[in-house]
């Protein structure tokens, strides 16, 4: 049996971590996806950088109503709080920009479990889809997240 958890991407306006303008989450369980969340959000100020439009492709026009991140957050926690949660690049990018983003709305951070498959794998995420034939549309959170969960299970079925 392969653990219950959840695979996170967010994408960003700005360098800053707070500045989330895409959220895809993939809940699996027993290695299966069991449901997905995927939203644009609305960045503080809905400021963007002209290169991470040219990374992402989501623009502050794709934005402009989009709800805020606090607005979806009550959507969201139960994807978070007290499951294992894997990111690619998790601690130095996705990790981060949770918890500044909570931060700043000022709710708390709950408790969970990281992993980061960049850790596991040691290689970027386009190269370890094509690699294990994992279908990706790169820069796209929910299709990021569904690519890294995948990644995940291949890492915990080889351990088992």
């Amino acid at each position: 049996m392969i653990a219950d958890f959840t695979a996170i991407d967010f994408e960003t306006a700005t360098y800053e971590r707070s500045s989330i303008c895409q959220v895809g989450l993939v809940s699996f369980e027993n290695g299966v996806i069991v449901k997905e969340f995927n939203s644009l959000i609305k960045p503080p100020g809905n400021e963007y950088y002209e290169n991470l439009i040219d990374v992402h492709g989501i623009t502050p026009q794709d934005t402009a109503n989009a709800p805020t991140f606090a607005q979806i957050w009550p959507e969201i926690i139960d994807y978070i709080q007290f499951r294992d949660v894997v990111a690619h690049n998790g601690f130095s990018f996705d990790f981060q920009c949770l918890d500044k983003t909570l931060a700043f709305y000022q709710l708390e951070v709950p408790p969970y479990f990281k992993f980061c498959t960049y850790k596991i794998f040691k290689s970027n995420l386009a190269e370890l889809a094509k690699t294990y034939g994992i279908p990706l549309n790169h820069h796209d959170a929910l299709s990021d997240a569904r690519a890294c969960g995948e990644l995940f299970i291949l890492h915990l079925t080889k351990l088992i």
